[in-house]
């Protein structure tokens, strides 16, 4: 297993890595530019943002590859439980996914309307049989079957995923960067879990290919990825999610990905929540606004760098702390995290004190 999962890694990098520079003429060809025309826009120039690109070719070329091959080798069974299916779904899903992001990238579309494409790939994924298909109730020890309910929550984790990684797409190399934590997490959780191999080899896959697209996302960055790029990753870790509690029903293992997950959910629950009270309408969340974690440190005077690496050790704490919690149960992990924060809370003034740059 650990072969194929190298080869899942260093063919989606070399890939996306080889292909990114393409992405950036193509978006200077089709004049997709993100231009900073408002006070949300961190960068001050014209920037390519077709950099997702080449992350789904990394992605598309790893997982296809490693698919042919582990069935030819009768390493991996895509006939029993319907799995072509699934995974057929998932990239007919992507498909249609990119297909509006481009447009979005290129000629700019309504949030409505990239909205509708979200659901579209969310429903073509739950036609192919891949869905939540129970819910863990704690303290009952029980789960919620019901169908109806598990199909709209299916589409409301894969939506509101999506989403969560877009929003946090603020900063040089903050999306990507937190993304790649979330799928190394996911990758080794799964693997600890003994989860389908298929949802390891996505989940190393997408780290590969988001490896080989950050050195030129980073700051300073040379492109961005666009919602080709921020769209598909959150789609895609929504996806492997699911994929990877697939019959592995223990509430630790359904638990993990929310954790992993944390930072960009609450940052998305609390833009919506903030958009809602201050505009007074459900329209509002479609708002636009300037107030997400990553502004507000660079408000507070921290650097891009800053700010992002501040972002990553957060999101990196919480992926660690649900592998600690798979490999060594509840009360370690939070041991852990109690005596993480003891010692943030000790040197905060120093640790997280913007740093003022030499000229």
């Amino acid at each position: 297993m650990w072969g194929d999962i190298a080869i899942a890694f260093l063919l989606a990098f070399i890939t996306s890595y080889v292909f990114t520079p393409f992405s950036i003429r193509l978006a200077k060809k089709v004049k997709a530019w993100d231009i900073p025309k408002d006070k949300r826009k961190i960068h001050k120039k014209l920037m390519p943002r077709l950099g997702g690109l080449a992350i789904v070719i990394g992605f598309l070329t790893s997982t296809i590859y490693l698919i042919i091959v582990m069935s030819l080798e009768n390493k991996l069974d895509i006939i029993s439980d319907d799995n072509y299916k699934k995974i057929i779904g998932v990239f007919i899903a992507i498909a249609v996914l990119e297909l509006f992001c481009y447009l979005d990238d290129t000629k700019g579309i309504k949030p409505i309307i990239k909205l509708f494409g979200q659901l579209c790939a969310a429903i073509i994924v739950i036609k192919s049989g891949l869905v939540i298909d129970r819910v863990f109730i704690p303290g009952k020890e029980t789960f919620i079957t019901n169908e109806i309910f598990l199909n709209i929550l299916t589409v409301v984790w894969i939506v509101g995923i999506t989403n969560a990684i877009n929003l946090m797409d603020g900063l040089d190399g903050l999306s990507s960067g937190i993304s790649l934590i979330a799928s190394i997490c996911l990758t080794i959780i799964f693997a600890l879990g003994n989860s389908p191999i298929i949802s390891i080899i996505f989940a190393t896959a997408l780290a590969g290919g988001i490896s080989g697209f950050l050195p030129f996302n980073s700051n300073p960055a040379r492109t961005f990825m666009g919602d080709t790029g921020s769209n598909f990753i959150g789609f895609l870790l929504a996806i492997i999610s699911i994929m990877g509690v697939v019959k592995t029903y223990t509430a630790i293992i359904l638990i993990a990905p929310l954790l992993i997950l944390a930072l960009p959910i609450f940052d998305t629950c609390s833009a919506m929540l903030r958009r809602i009270i201050k505009h007074k309408s459900i329209k509002a969340v479609f708002v636009a606004d300037r107030e997400h974690i990553h502004h507000k440190l660079i408000d507070r005077g921290y650097t891009q760098k800053q700010a992002v690496a501040i972002l990553y050790g957060i999101s990196a704490i919480f992926g660690l702390t649900a592998i600690i919690l798979i490999e060594s149960g509840f009360w370690k992990a939070l041991s852990f995290i109690l005596f993480v924060a003891a010692i943030v809370a000790i040197g905060y003034k120093d640790i997280l004190k913007p740093q003022k740059q030499n000229k």
